[in-house]
């Protein structure tokens, strides 16, 4: 089943079903949203906190663990942004550690990025990849983009002081080679708005937006996604909605209001876009992700708010992304962790994901 069965006659099922609590293992197997008797759309896979719950372990390893009582050693989160998913390997900014970690789900690996002049990163942020799984990182602090392989080894960089007030996301269009820097700006700043720059030489061309609340204007903007038609969707996060501008910057459409029900926003922040272009946006205050088609009707929300940790539970989130192949990915500052979700009609095994190269 792809993903395209999102869209069909879900709306009015979803919107009845999708607040009741999800079903757990203990109770009847895996965790399912929204929970039977409806169909299931997504399935809870996983959730990583750190390196210890991606590296292959071999069999030598194990047995000498359990005769010493040896402990396994992890990297783990301290205040993990943003997710970035590229064929199977995992993106994650933490800006406390100041790197982005790398998880190769598919070879069971690790590593960092940012640590290693003249790539060294200050406070990453958004994270966006190419089709060649180049990854880009905001860099606040630093008030640059910096560009590196797959591998972690850096490619260029571009922005600087006089560029950028307060860079908090990145987004890439390979198409048109251009990437999208977003500047969420402040309250003595009218700089709140998208810098368009060419992707091949960092040139500066122009800016999208400005402050303000009509369209195409925006109050400390937090996101910003390319769809399939190379329009800029716009998490606007102080007028609380979400926006869809073309690559000129002129207005298309949008959608969302201030408010604590399904459908409106309280404090949205990351956004993803699946492979049938509905909009998925993480709500830090209603400590959830609602899918919107791309139009904005509302389709159906996962996650609330809890101090317990588990599955789904959140108290801050963060960055979302959607893979290739439908993959959910979600960040929580508080719990330090990042969940996975999978369409219900794709199985463990399958899509990047799941693949195991050894």
């Amino acid at each position: 089943m792809r993903m395209s069965k999102l869209k069909t006659g879900m709306v009015a099922v979803f919107l009845a079903s999708c607040a009741a609590a999800p079903v757990s293992e203990e109770r009847s197997g895996p965790i399912v949203y929204p929970p039977p008797p409806d169909e299931p759309r997504f399935v809870y896979e996983r959730t990583i906190h750190g390196s210890a719950d991606v590296v292959a372990v071999d069999t030598e390893t194990k047995w000498r663990r359990a005769l010493t009582g040896e402990r396994a050693t992890t990297v783990a989160f301290a205040k993990p942004f943003d997710v970035e998913v590229c064929q199977g390997i995992v993106f994650v900014s933490d800006t406390v550690n100041r790197k982005v970690y790398v998880f190769d789900v598919p070879h069971g690996e690790f590593r960092q990025i940012g640590g290693e002049e003249p790539g060294v990163l200050q406070k990453p942020m958004g994270l966006a990849t190419d089709d060649d799984c180049n990854l880009f990182v905001a860099d606040q602090s630093g008030r640059r983009i910096v560009k590196y392989d797959q591998q972690g080894a850096y490619l260029a960089a571009f922005g600087g002081e006089d560029v950028f007030d307060r860079l908090s996301h990145v987004a890439v269009d390979p198409a048109r080679d251009r990437v999208y820097a977003v500047d969420t700006g402040g309250v003595r700043s009218l700089r709140h708005h998208v810098r368009v720059f060419d992707g091949s030489s960092g040139e500066l061309l122009f800016d999208i937006g400005t402050r303000g609340e009509s369209d195409a204007e925006f109050n400390l903007p937090l996101d910003v996604e390319v769809d399939a038609d190379g329009n800029l969707v716009i998490v606007d996060g102080g007028n609380f909605r979400v926006q869809v501008v073309g690559p000129d910057g002129t207005f298309v459409r949008g959608f969302g209001q201030i408010g604590d029900r399904t459908g409106q926003f309280a404090r949205p922040k990351g956004l993803g876009i699946d492979p049938d272009g509905n909009l998925y946006v993480a709500d830090a205050a209603h400590g959830n992700f609602q899918i919107f088609n791309a139009d904005g009707q509302l389709l159906m929300f996962i996650g609330g708010r809890s101090y317990t940790p588990g599955p789904a539970n959140y108290m801050l989130t963060a960055g979302l992304a959607v893979d290739e192949d439908g993959r959910i990915y979600v960040v929580d500052q508080y719990f330090r962790k990042v969940d996975v979700f999978r369409p219900a009609g794709l199985g463990a095994d399958e899509g990047f994901l799941g693949a195991t190269v050894r």
